[in-house]
């Protein structure tokens, strides 16, 4: 085995859905759907910034990938000089070209697969190849629950690099976790193991498995939302990322939210159900606005794992003074005093977005917790 040989696999149509919100892009249906809403794709970007932290220093790195934009296009944008193997068929890659290419790295003996992608992604390779051999994700999905992605791309550069040095050396079998895409756009969250995948341990790089929130949260939750409503004026628009913890606002206020969408209300009314990228962009273009979101359980991210209709675009023009986190006081003990994350897509709002908030845990009961990216 080549020490220095790594694999690369890029879905090129992993997260298509996000910023339209779509919640997800599996099928074709969806995968057109999205396109004609105007979604541009994000994994060949995410794999970039994470091939940026290997494509100065390691001259002995080498990467072996698949065609076009399933990994060469990116290796070569890079700096690298691929060895590129398999066949796909342009602009329409499938499932089975993912397994079909964990399948050919495996038997080529590298020494890791790095790959971009969702849930799905890390679900086609857990299928073929299983814990035989490490990999590492790139985040570039909408839902990301397993526990096989880094926090953010950099993060993922960041850790083939120390393995490559020989500074990880322990591994562990990760959950793969996915949720059916047709249930979950009708609100049902159900996450479903499918599998394992040997991921380096790595603290502060490797995300933790998204946890639910506790059946004993609902009187937090509503002591959160009557604090919340109690302080909100008929000038702004509120956009609401998705969560029981931001649902329990709009039960407060009698209307009806969409449990896994971005919903905006004004004066205590709906203004928009259901929200993506453009429709907040245009709304927010007229109106003064803030955004209130609620961290990931288990992981800690406010944006970029799910919400990815508040893209860094709106939060520039709404501005970090006018962004809200409101968490349980259990799910932030969870966390263990690890930090609230983001990946908003972008590093210069991503950087914006980082320091300390005052989250709101409860009816006017704040905790000062730490937010980085």
């Amino acid at each position: 085995m080549n020490e220095y040989l790594i694999g690369l696999i890029v879905n090129p149509i992993a997260g298509i859905g996000g910023a339209v919100g779509l919640k997800g892009s599996d099928g074709e249906s969806i995968q057109q759907q999205a396109i004609s809403l105007g979604a541009i794709p994000v994994a060949e970007k995410r794999t970039l910034t994470a091939l940026r932290e290997l494509s100065s220093g390691y001259d002995r790195i080498e990467i072996l990938t698949y065609p076009g934009d399933m990994g060469e296009s990116a290796a070569i944008r890079s700096g690298f000089e691929p060895i590129t193997i398999g066949n796909i068929e342009p602009g329409n890659t499938k499932a089975t070209d993912t397994q079909q290419a964990a399948l050919d790295m495996a038997k080529a003996g590298v020494r890791l697969i790095l790959f971009a992608g969702g849930d799905g992604t890390a679900r086609d390779i857990a299928t073929v190849i299983g814990t035989q051999l490490p990999v590492i994700g790139i985040p570039a999905g909408v839902k990301m629950h397993s526990a096989v992605f880094t926090n953010k791309p950099s993060d993922a550069g960041d850790l083939v690099a120390l393995v490559l040095r020989g500074r990880v050396t322990k591994y562990r079998d990760a959950e793969v976790m996915d949720l059916d895409e047709t249930s979950y756009r009708r609100g049902v969250v159900a996450p479903k193991l499918y599998g394992y995948l040997k991921v380096p341990v790595a603290s502060g790089l490797v995300q933790n498995l998204k946890q639910p929130s506790g059946s004993n949260e609902s009187e937090a939750q509503a002591a959160i939302a009557s604090w919340l409503c109690a302080q909100m004026t008929g000038e702004s628009l509120y956009i609401l990322g998705p969560g029981t913890t931001t649902r329990a606002i709009t039960d407060y206020l009698g209307v009806e939210k969409t449990l896994i969408g971005v919903d905006v209300i004004m004066d205590g009314r709906m203004v928009q159900t259901d929200a993506n990228e453009g429709q907040l962009l245009r709304l927010v273009k007229e109106k003064q606005a803030k955004i209130i979101v609620t961290p990931v359980g288990g992981q800690g991210h406010i944006f970029g794992r799910g919400n990815q209709p508040i893209s860094y675009r709106v939060i520039n023009k709404v501005g970090r003074s006018n962004i809200i986190v409101a968490c349980t006081p259990d799910k932030l003990h969870s966390l263990m005093g690890r930090p609230l994350l983001v990946d908003s897509g972008d590093e210069t709002v991503d950087i914006l977005l980082t320091g300390y908030y005052r989250v709101v845990t409860g009816y006017n009961e704040q905790a000062m917790y730490r937010v980085t990216a």
